[in-house]
């Protein structure tokens, strides 16, 4: 499946995107700020993109304007947040080159609509860390409250670091989407 926002194209992954994602996915400022180590091959790449990009609701997002893949979006179950099958897990991340331009808060928008309207979540998770303000503002304007804070240990580091795991409900984001709609009107 494919989605689309004004200036973007959320779809899914595919093997030759494994040079693209090596070169965004390589760069120390982006992955563990999403908590995952920096890639080390297009080899790596190409496995990620086998074995963790290949749900289907995980998505390549990739500029209308260029046809570039700019970084991911997508939910999936974590059984630690919850056992419900309507509740899942949002992640996302944007390729330094593209912060600062309202990309993930589009993209994570855009899914988000799709997990509630099609897919038939009742809850979406999400977490960053503490000290990750970007991505906490991207959840704080997407309408994401605080639930609760955990400790995560990392590998690429010896000291925990504090997850901020934030909570969107359906109703609320359905209520929030149609005040926008009519203060759009």
């Amino acid at each position: 499946m494919t989605l689309e926002t004004e200036r973007l194209i959320l779809r899914p992954w595919k093997p030759d995107d494994a040079e693209r994602l090596f070169l965004l996915a390589k760069d120390p400022d982006v992955g563990p700020a999403a908590g995952w180590n920096p890639h080390l091959s297009v080899a790596e790449s190409r496995d990620v993109i086998d074995t963790i990009f290949h749900l289907p609701t995980i998505y390549a997002v990739v500029l209308k304007e260029s046809g570039e893949v700019i970084g991911c979006c997508g939910t999936m179950p974590d059984p630690t947040l919850s056992s419900n099958d309507r509740e899942q897990l949002l992640g996302y991340w944007i390729g330094k080159p593209y912060w600062d331009d309202g990309y993930a808060t589009e993209a994570a928008q855009k899914t988000i609509h799709h997990a509630f309207r099609d897919l038939g979540l009742s809850v979406i998770w999400c977490g960053c860390f503490a000290e990750n303000t970007k991505s906490l503002r991207v959840q704080e304007k997407l309408g994401f409250v605080i639930h609760h804070i955990e400790q995560e240990n990392t590998s690429w580091s010896d000291e925990p670091r504090n997850v901020i795991i934030t909570r969107l409900e359906y109703q609320k984001a359905q209520a929030s989407a149609e005040d926008k709609e009519c203060n759009d009107l």
